[in-house]
């Protein structure tokens, strides 16, 4: 199975919408959108921001890893 490394994150304040690549070798618990500044973080029950407001989950959720990091 190949691993998707880019994700669309769209800000749930905003709706800006931006193109990351994700870390392979930790979650990212934090991102700051590019147009309104707004800090997110994970919602309760997902390991990253990738996972809350991505187009793509996480690394180890592509995986399958029985869990991620944990905030």
């Amino acid at each position: 199975m190949e691993i998707i490394l880019e994700s669309v994150i769209t800000c749930p304040k905003c709706g800006h919408q931006e193109t990351e690549t994700m870390p392979t070798d930790a979650c990212q618990w934090f991102y700051d959108c590019k147009n309104c500044g707004a800090i997110l973080s994970p919602k309760e029950g997902d390991c990253c921001v990738f996972c809350s407001f991505g187009t793509v989950p996480c690394p180890p959720i592509q995986k399958n890893a029985s869990a991620c990091c944990t905030p």
